[in-house]
């Protein structure tokens, strides 16, 4: 099967009552953790790039590993941009083989990023490819994205049905309560999403495909190994997963997952090396962190996104 582009998917999750995983890749290992995971589960994937994915693995790269994956299994795959920041780097994806694309420029004043946004829409529309775009801001660092929590502000539901309509956009990031980064709230805390206003926008845009960005859950399990074995991650929590997935059956169609990704990655990598500090090769240490990685998709997959069975 060729990599798809996230309509159907879409369709499908938004009556369905689910969620499609949309997975940051950085390297081979990861790429095979997610679509291994995926496949077994037989559930739907979207594989999305970052801007500091791009700098570091070089899009060519990353596109020729998706492709293989794709090779390797029948399961439906997305490749998605993912903040995009410009209308620049956007053609170029889309250019270069990806199906989906997000322009992010809700820094932006209103109007200039409808005019931004709309430019990428029709660009894309003509080469078959999708566009998703944002409306409000989370706070948080990742990669290139950093937004300070004075910065942030929760998604206007009055806004949406004029954005979309001016835009033309396929899907709809929102900001109610997640954010970027593994350093979310502190212990204590109690972090919920604004299901209100998600219910709102849902209202305001019956069937239309919803986004959560910044949605890992920040595995305390996970850093507990980290920091076990050397590391010095601070004690922080995420959104609870029960959150997500009643967001899921929703109107969201699409959760976004990298921070708890790279938290198992890096735990398994510290913890094989602590204890076999013999070891050089990096297909052993990597084999791990591959095999970690993996049971964190397969959990999201089951537990979270409820995409299990659904390829």
């Amino acid at each position: 099967m060729p990599l798809v582009t996230t309509t159907e998917m879409f369709k499908k999750a938004y009556a369905g009552g689910y969620a499609i995983g949309a997975f940051n890749v950085n390297n081979m290992e990861m790429i095979q953790a997610i679509v291994e995971a995926a496949n077994e589960c037989r559930s739907p994937v979207i594989l999305q790039v970052s801007a500091g994915a791009r700098k570091y693995a070089n899009p060519v790269y990353l596109r020729h590993l998706v492709e293989a994956a794709v090779e390797t299994t029948d399961i439906p795959i997305a490749m998605h941009l993912d903040h995009g920041a410009d209308f620049d780097i956007c053609k170029a994806s889309i250019d270069g083989g990806f199906t989906s694309v997000m322009i992010d420029a809700s820094s932006k004043p209103w109007e200039e990023n409808i005019a931004i946004t709309k430019k990428v829409v029709e660009y894309a529309h003509d080469h078959g490819v999708v566009v998703e775009a944002e409306l409000g801001r989370l706070a948080g660092i990742e990669d290139d994205v950093h937004v300070a929590n004075d910065d942030a502000m929760f998604t206007s539901p009055d806004e949406v049905e004029e954005f979309t309509q001016k835009t033309g956009i396929d899907s709809l990031a929102i900001a109610i309560g997640t954010s970027h980064g593994a350093y979310k709230f502190k212990p204590g805390q109690d972090p919920k999403l604004r299901i209100d206003i998600l219910e709102e926008v849902g209202r305001r845009l019956p069937g239309f495909p919803i986004v959560l960005h910044g949605a890992s859950s920040v595995p305390q399990e996970q850093v507990a190994v980290v920091n076990q074995y050397g590391g010095s991650m601070p004690n922080a929590i995420g959104i609870p997963e029960s959150e997500l997935r009643k967001a899921a059956k929703l109107a969201v169609c699409k959760i976004n997952i990298d921070s708890d990704l790279r938290v198992a990655f890096t735990a398994a990598i510290r913890k094989h090396l602590a204890e076999n500090p013999s070891h050089f090769d990096p297909r052993q240490y990597l084999g791990d962190a591959r095999a970690n990685m993996k049971e964190m998709v397969r959990h999201k997959i089951v537990n979270v996104l409820g995409s299990a069975n659904k390829a």
